[in-house]
């Protein structure tokens, strides 16, 4: 116990010196995009810095106002870890997001139970994974309850290649502006859920369905606008819908529900009517379900409800443009991240 906690003491440390001088100049003076940045390594063979991530994360200063790197070596690492709200600029990288995992097993409080949480805005994470393996194993024969693997509640996030594990509630899409780009995310009931303004690019939507038993349907969205105001939806763009059972393309969460799936492929996992209207039953008009040049067996429209939306060639290029999320360039501020 002694010697591993020097071990974290000799890791601040040297974290500290790391961010204090980068390549012999003061902080204070460092340009955000010039490609060097203060790096924090992570390995449970304790190899590294610090032997967990939330222990590296704990040693960068709070209110940081520069970019740092927890870089993570593969392994799977059991714990929760907590972005906390006054930690901003972080990046978080794996060497791979089959390779570098957080697992935790929780569910019932859907706040605390969360593997993964990102409380702070400007946040990356690379080439990592995040799993909530409660009901996801089929041998331990939990039911199928509230257990989220991450939830992203920052303004400024972006995920690239990074997977997302769980059966309920995989991904809690809170708030703020999101962007996903080659991601895989896996769940059964609600598994992308939230009101946070996203955009998925080229990601893999994968239905699991050895949960939920022979008669029942998954819902892969659950979308949670609450007025016609409010600027959120969730855009799936060249994304591939797969995996097995049957699952509407998403249901509402709140009144006014927003979510459009483009030029993606969907499979015949995907129910002929592909929306449900749950919460907002009696007025189903105020929801934005869209889908547009989709291709594979799942893409035909043809027995859909009859309010999904036909959106117009305008609307179409402001939901579907970079700008949607990224209308003050906040992705290209960010550093460059080798996937």
């Amino acid at each position: 116990m002694l010697s591993h906690c020097w071990h974290q003491i000799l890791g601040t440390i040297i974290f500290i010196m790391s961010f204090a001088v980068t390549n012999g100049r003061s902080l204070s003076n460092f340009n955000m995009f010039n490609g060097s940045y203060p790096v924090i390594m992570v390995d449970k063979a304790r190899s590294g810095q610090f032997s967990t991530i939330q222990s590296a994360i704990d040693s960068i200063p709070s209110e940081n106002t520069k970019w740092v790197i927890v870089k993570v070596k593969a392994g799977i690492y059991w714990e929760k870890v907590v972005i906390p709200q006054n930690k901003p600029f972080i990046v978080l990288q794996g060497e791979g997001m089959f390779k570098t995992k957080i697992v935790c097993d929780d569910h019932d409080n859907l706040l605390q139970s969360a593997t993964f949480r990102v409380l702070a805005n400007d946040f990356v994470a690379a080439n990592i994974g995040f799993m909530n393996s409660y009901s996801h194993d089929a041998i331990a024969k939990n039911p199928s309850i509230q257990a989220a693997a991450a939830l992203i509640n920052g303004d400024r996030a972006a995920f690239y290649n990074c997977s997302f594990y769980g059966l309920q509630d995989t991904l809690w899409d809170n708030q703020g502006r999101h962007y996903f780009k080659g991601c895989y995310i896996e769940g059964a009931v609600d598994f992308i859920c939230g009101n946070a303004q996203s955009i998925y690019k080229k990601c893999q939507i994968s239905v699991i369905d050895k949960e939920l038993g022979p008669k029942r349907i998954g819902y892969i969205t659950a979308q949670r606008r609450s007025s016609a105001t409010d600027g959120t939806a969730f855009v799936f763009e060249e994304c591939k819908v797969k995996g097995n059972g049957k699952a509407f393309l998403g249901r509402a969460w709140g009144p006014y529900s927003a979510v459009l799936y483009y030029k993606s492929y969907l499979s015949d996992l995907v129910v002929p009517a592909g929306w449900d209207a749950w919460s907002a039953r009696g007025h189903e008009n105020n929801t934005m379900y869209a889908e547009h040049n989709n291709y594979g067996p799942g893409s035909d429209t043809s027995n859909r409800v009859p309010w999904m939306r036909k959106l117009d060639n305008n609307t179409l290029k402001r939901y579907t443009d970079l700008s949607f999320i990224n209308s003050d360039r906040w992705i290209q501020s960010q550093p460059s991240i080798t996937l």
